[in-house]
């Protein structure tokens, strides 16, 4: 059994998936917005809720809202910012008493849609969540790319690409710097931008259900978000060429966003023609907790793990599979190994024998 948590700003969501991927159970409460001690007890809780319900122990990989850095093993990066600068993988890893995957929410997004979703026939994925926050992660043969400094995909705080002469300041970020692509096209930028032309504040399901009964004010809101998503994926192509973009978050269930986008791209995107296919998530809500749990052991498909050490792991970050991070030394099949000769407790034993942790 695999179990999957994704930390999201006002939830925190668990799943259980079987060998195969069918889900087993899903389980969500409420995040205890900063509070960092709280929000290690409600993982631990919801590990141990699916355990006590399936009856088995199973591997645990987390979807957060930033990243660990390489150079010091802390949170970076995150939102959610009262997890910034803690050790979480290696809070979790004593809490559970077992090692724990931890890996960027948009790269769980990627590989839940590279593995069994809108990119399953795709051999590199890059999926876009469009949300609270703009985010972007790259599945490579199913697994997530970390990269060197453990950014690969954080395409929401690049600059919005072209911009307008209304554009060009751009709105203040929560990283410190102005015009992220973030700010532009997250869920509140949207609003933000419909309330600026318009003088009325509404939420962006609200401005979507003008658009669709045909208020002129929502529908250049659209149009103006059509043209910033088609020029921030340009950029994405151009660097990256993907196979497939899949789209997630609040704002992917815009109808229009799939047929003018990629209508819109071609004039940004250097080559004569483009084919990439943009796709909508094929999990919805649960794509990036599903994703988590892949993080552990190696999906259907994917081909077999590299040997990497700790310290020269290939992409600059401790792990043992490609792509995803752990604190402990060596392999989850070694720990499992390891624990299984030693022969501690019943616990320890019934965890080194599931074959999903190998």
């Amino acid at each position: 059994m695999r179990i999957g948590i994704d930390v999201g700003g006002t939830k925190i969501e668990a799943v259980a998936l079987a060998a195969g991927g069918a889900e087993q159970l899903r389980l969500r409460v409420p995040t205890p917005r900063g509070d960092y001690a709280a929000t290690l007890q409600v993982i631990a809780s919801l590990v141990g809720a699916i355990e006590q319900q399936i009856g088995c122990a199973g591997s645990v990989g987390v979807g957060i809202p930033g990243t660990i850095s390489p150079a010091t093993g802390l949170v970076k990066n995150a939102n959610s910012t009262w997890l910034n600068g803690r050790s979480l993988d290696r809070d979790l890893e004593s809490l559970l008493s077992r090692p724990v995957r931890i890996a960027n929410d948009a790269n769980c997004f990627a590989v839940s849609e590279a593995v069994d979703g809108a990119g399953a026939d795709a051999g590199v994925v890059f999926g876009v969540i469009l949300g609270t926050g703009v985010g972007g992660g790259v599945a490579i043969a199913r697994q997530p790319r970390i990269g060197a400094n453990a950014i690969a995909g954080e395409w929401g705080h690049n600059p919005l690409p072209w911009p307008t002469r209304e554009e060009s300041a751009g709105p203040p970020c929560y990283c410190g710097r102005s015009g992220c692509i973030e700010t532009f096209l997250s869920g509140p930028g949207f609003a933000r931008d419909f309330a600026a032309a318009s003088g009325h504040h509404a939420t962006p399901p609200q401005i979507i259900a003008l658009a669709t009964a045909g208020d002129t004010d929502a529908l250049a809101a659209i149009d103006r978000y059509q043209h910033r998503l088609a020029r921030a994926l340009a950029t994405v192509i151009n660097l990256l060429d993907p196979d497939v973009i899949v789209l997630g978050g609040g704002m992917s269930k815009v109808d229009s966003l799939y047929q003018a986008v990629p209508r819109l791209w071609e004039r940004w995107v250097f080559s004569d023609a483009v084919v990439t296919p943009l796709r909508r998530n094929r999990h919805g809500d649960a794509s990036g907790v599903r994703g988590a749990a892949w993080l552990c052991g190696r999906p259907p498909g994917a081909p077999p793990a590299r040997r990497a050490s700790r310290s020269t792991g290939a992409e600059g970050a401790p792990r043992s599979t490609p792509g995803t991070q752990h604190s402990g030394g060596g392999s989850t099949s070694s720990w499992c190994r390891r624990r299984s000769r030693a022969k501690r407790s019943n616990r320890w034993t019934m965890w080194s024998a599931m074959p999903s942790a190998r």
